[in-house]
């Protein structure tokens, strides 16, 4: 049983000053909260455990309680005045690393707090309303690893006072086996006794041979390096020049390093560039290599540059050999050099079929999938982290974990995935895409597949289609009457090209869908083509485009002009190809439909130009350009007014700070899981060239010149619009800020 069970005992504990049993002192934990009620509510949480309780209304109070008492668990919220909870665990963590941080949040603040948890402030997230049981299982793990914390540092001390055994050992793994004596002996640099001293003197001393001669005075160093150079072709580097990489240089120890007068100075792949003093000391490299498992090419530098080299390195005074930096003990050599590693190159196929065979994976999978549909999540991403497996559900536009599993349930996981989706499952260096159509016992859902290769494993990400949604109606979708009225008339021209544009996943194509179901009648042949299809409408003919058969849009199109349509959707204009036939079917008497990604009306006119579109016929086909953005809708249950800070509201513009606006939010209720937040609706730039904009545009004015006309003719933009929602109490100011972004530059 865990040494912490005691913590968890329903016995109140004795009262510290008169503890004298074996267990230490207990534990203390430092709440933090500006509501008074969260922090009793978490009081009685820990109420009848064996821990010392501290509580702060604030980050400041905390700290100074912090500073007076030692605390190894804080337990933090996020939202509060002044200095927020991530700032604090922040600081926390760099006064008192030793105290393990946990942070509070709301499901609103999820993306608020994951900076934090990336720089390692958080040691773990909760959402509210917390499961008490789970906040004292978490607690009682945090103190396992502080505890592991503890006795780490107790191994490292001891390792560092087996220095001196470790540094003899060092010696003696260095054997003397140079053969410069012999070669200078031979160049008649040396006598017969000198060389058999030289010797000697090695065995008893294993001292480098280079050493002994110059302290001596036998030979010149010069001298020396002139035979080695010349005879031997052995290159001499300038040190001063070198610049090492701290992480190369901890490849050899720096004991062995001022032993023998050696550095390296470099590595690439699997080869060491080291610099000897001595390179003729075959005894010295064959250990080195053996050692590091690395090829080593010798180069030569004098002793006196080494000397300088070592004391601009080792720069601490005196020389301290009480660290393990030999070659025989202490850390791994490698420790600071990126290598590269096959993972896991010798699985077979069969492992992986047999993996996603068993119930868990299958499970797993069925489970996440059913969630996301329950929940209403557009996408699924199985993320995998350092230590775990994370699920994430984009709801109304915003990521959301939901999930924590196992590291090893990972691959079985992505495995079975790619069985349905029938992708190459061998194949894990390589992204993939691939499709599938799953049934629930809600509804008949196609998935959109995509895997990618990341450091900690393969990344999946599922954008989920129902088959059977509905298409919305324009109300619903947020367009005002006015910009109803402005469609409604251009959708009634039997030609022209209508553009919706902005970026991925801002329901581009539900808006055509909406506009398309509107106005349709039996008498039109409706065609669509679309890569997937997002929504399936019995009237039209819907063709999915496959690439890898070479069913591209634009070859696509070309035939579908050749099966007399009136009104065509296309799924995107992305080339000139594409566009090209596009707006000459426009030009050619039909009404063609189709998305852009731009931030724009305008942008979108300056990006058909850059995709070779001539001006004359972008001004002649244009119908409408619709720029939409999607926020999240103030849940309708628990919406309330509130006052916002002017400063927020100058982020925004005159806009939002010079007109008299109402703004809500929502407070969080059962209907909106606490969130305030339920659905999204669209905000939108709606812009009709008239004849004025289109000889503009024909005749290539700039961006500057055709925004300014387009507000002449009533152009509302998309800022404008967001106003008129926040005042009307369908959106935030935090909503239009998430999505928009400032509107001031500072």
């Amino acid at each position: 049983m865990s040494q912490f069970a005691s913590l968890f005992s329903a016995d109140p504990a004795p009262p510290a000053d008169n503890c004298h049993l074996e267990q230490a002192s207990p534990y203390s934990i430092l709440l933090v909260d500006d509501e008074v009620n969260v922090l009793k509510a978490l009081r009685r949480v820990f109420h009848h455990e064996n821990y010392k309780i501290y509580s702060a209304t604030g980050a400041t109070e905390a700290l100074q309680l912090l500073n007076e008492h030692a605390v190894e668990i804080l337990i933090s919220d996020y939202k509060m005045p002044g200095m927020t909870g991530a700032e604090l665990l922040l600081e926390v963590k760099r006064k008192y690393p030793d105290t393990i941080r946990i942070m509070l949040t709301g499901h609103a603040d999820t993306s608020a707090v994951m900076a934090a948890i990336q720089e390692g402030a958080v040691y773990k997230f909760i959402l509210k309303p917390w499961n008490d049981d789970d906040l004292r299982v978490s607690v009682g793990l945090a103190l396992e690893q502080h505890e592991l914390k503890k006795k780490n540092k107790s191994l490292e001390k001891q390792n560092k006072e087996k220095t001196n055994e470790i540094s003899m050992l060092s010696k003696l793994a260095v054997s003397n086996r140079s053969q410069l004596a012999i070669l200078l002996q031979k160049r008649s640099l040396l006598n017969e006794k000198q060389l058999q001293e030289i010797y000697k003197h090695g065995q008893q001393n294993k001292e480098p041979v280079l050493n002994y001669i110059l302290k001596k005075g036998w030979v010149q160093e010069k001298r020396i390096r002139k035979i080695l150079s010349k005879e031997l072709l052995i290159e001499e580097v300038n040190l001063e020049e070198i610049k090492i990489d701290p992480a190369v240089l901890a490849l050899i120890s720096r004991r062995v390093c001022e032993q023998q007068k050696v550095l390296p100075i470099d590595q690439k792949q699997r080869r060491l560039t080291l610099v000897m003093a001595d390179p003729m000391d075959t005894g010295l490299v064959d250990e080195l290599q053996f050692s590091l498992g690395l090829d080593i090419q010798v180069v030569m530098a004098d002793t006196v540059a080494f000397k300088k080299k070592f004391a601009e390195l080792f720069a601490d005074g005196e020389m301290d050999f009480k660290e393990l930096e030999t070659l025989v003990g202490g850390e791994d050599p490698f420790g600071g050099i990126e290598v590269v590693i096959e993972e896991e190159d010798d699985i077979s196929i069969e492992d992986l079929l047999s993996a996603t065979d068993e119930p868990p994976a299958i499970r797993l999978l069925n489970a996440i999938v059913l969630e996301s549909v329950r929940l209403g999540a557009s996408d699924i991403h199985i993320q995998p982290r350092s230590k775990h497996v994370v699920v994430r559900f984009r709801i109304d536009g915003v990521l959301q974990d939901k999930i924590h599993i196992p590291l090893q349930m990972l691959m079985p996981l992505v495995s079975r995935v790619k069985i349905m989706a029938e992708l190459d499952i061998a194949e894990r260096r390589r992204p993939q895409d691939g499709r599938i159509t799953v049934k629930t016992p809600l509804k008949i859902i196609d998935i959109r597949i995509s895997t990618l290769p990341t450091i900690n494993g393969e990344k999946v990400v599922m954008r989920l289609l129902d088959r059977n949604s509905s298409v919305f109606d324009l109300k619903e979708l947020g367009l005002s009457e006015l910009d109803q009225i402005k469609v409604s008339n251009v959708v009634s021209r039997p030609q022209g090209i209508i553009l919706t544009t902005g970026p991925t996943g801002s329901g581009k194509t539900t808006t055509l869908y909406s506009l398309l179901q509107k106005y349709a009648t039996p008498e039109k042949n409706y065609v669509t083509i679309e890569d997937p299809v997002e929504y399936y409408m019995d009237m039209a003919g819907q063709v999915l485009i496959r690439e890898k058969i070479g069913l591209d849009f634009a070859s696509v199109l070309r035939a579908i002009l050749r099966q007399d349509p009136d009104v065509i959707l296309l799924g995107e204009i992305r080339d000139f190809e594409t566009a090209e036939v596009a707006f000459h079917a426009a030009l050619t008497g039909h009404m063609v439909y189709s998305t852009l990604h731009t931030n724009s009306t305008i942008d979108s006119i300056v990006r058909l130009t850059d995709l070779g579109l001539k001006p004359y016929i972008i001004a002649a086909a244009i119908g409408a350009v619709i720029a939409q953005r999607l926020v999240r809708k103030i849940c309708p249950i628990c919406r309330e007014e509130i006052q916002i800070e002017r400063q927020e509201l100058h982020k925004l513009g005159p806009l939002f700070v010079n007109k008299t606006l109402n703004t809500y939010q929502g407070k969080g209720c059962m209907e909106c899981h606490q969130s305030g937040y339920k659905g999204r609706a669209g905000i939108y730039e709606i812009l009709v060239p008239d004849e004025k904009i289109r000889s503009f545009i024909a005749r290539e004015a700039s961006s500057e010149e055709l925004l300014s006309m387009a507000k002449e003719q009533g152009l509302s933009t998309l800022i404008e619009d967001a106003r008129n929602k926040v005042h009307e109490g369908l959106t935030t100011v935090d909503e239009v800020l998430r999505v928009l972004g400032p509107q001031v530059v500072i």
